[in-house]
């Protein structure tokens, strides 16, 4: 389709949807003192849950690489039975609201939760309202970016390549990990950046499974929200930092993700 004057009927809302989008973050950069950044951003509140946060995200991710990995390999490559619903299953986090996410694991994870009272009794582990507790629902939240990511870069691989490997005598695990994992790698880096942004930015899964502590579970989106109330300044440079974490990440995956 050639390119020539375009319709003001779809311009006009278009420049209004793009308005809409940009408006609330240009504000917020405008909003920023700016001056006093360096200084809020090293103060001891701020600072601690900086650092809550870029631990547990990173942990949430490892999880997620170790345990999603595999998950991916085996919907890209597995026989298995059901395999659509599984699928299903597997992105349900996406588009679960992040409250009902928490909700689910206090149910399962907590104490009187059949796993939870597994745990606490047998190894006298507690994950609800704990730090450890944060990464569990940064991980369950974040999952599904990675294992979407890595699939489809596995679904992409040719698979000849795989069976090449299998006919000069390699075991289905050699062939993981000396030619698999290598081909899809892009894959692997490109969705542990996205899991690694979505855990950073999580909130409502946090707060409903691990609750707000400071300096146990208050991470970043935590610290924004009770800061509304008493330190809006604080509020907006925690904001800042986020927005400078997503725009960084999508800058980063722009071919793959944004299209160039």
């Amino acid at each position: 389709m050639s390119r020539g004057r375009l319709p003001a009927v779809l311009v006009v809302p278009a420049l209004v949807g793009l308005a809409f989008l940009v408006l609330p973050l240009v504000g917020l950069l405008v909003r920023t003192p700016w001056a006093e950044l360096p200084t809020r951003l090293f103060s001891a509140g701020v600072g601690e849950a900086l650092r809550l946060s870029l631990v547990c995200a990173s942990l949430a991710t490892v999880v997620c690489v170790v345990l999603g990995v595999p998950l991916a390999w085996v919907l890209a490559r597995g026989e298995l039975p059901g395999r659509r619903w599984i699928r299903a299953l597997v992105t349900v986090p996406l588009v679960l609201p992040p409250v009902v996410g928490g909700v689910a694991l206090l149910l399962v994870l907590g104490r009187r939760g059949p796993i939870g009272e597994l745990l606490d009794s047998w190894f006298g582990v507690s994950l609800p309202f704990t730090t450890a507790g944060v990464v569990v629902a940064e991980a369950f939240v974040a999952m599904p970016f990675l294992v979407i990511s890595v699939e489809g870069a596995l679904r992409a691989a040719d698979p000849r390549i795989e069976e090449a490997a299998a006919t000069l005598g390699a075991s289905r695990w050699l062939t993981f990990r000396r030619v698999t994992l290598p081909s899809v790698m892009p894959g692997v880096v490109a969705g542990t950046v996205l899991c690694w942004a979505r855990a950073l930015g999580e909130f409502g899964a946090t707060i409903t499974f691990a609750g707000n502590f400071p300096g146990e579970t208050t991470t970043m989106p935590l610290a924004v929200y009770l800061a509304l109330e008493t330190d809006p300044q604080a509020a907006i440079v925690l904001s800042v930092v986020l927005l400078a974490v997503s725009v960084a990440v999508l800058a980063s995956l722009r071919d793959r993700w944004v299209g160039g």
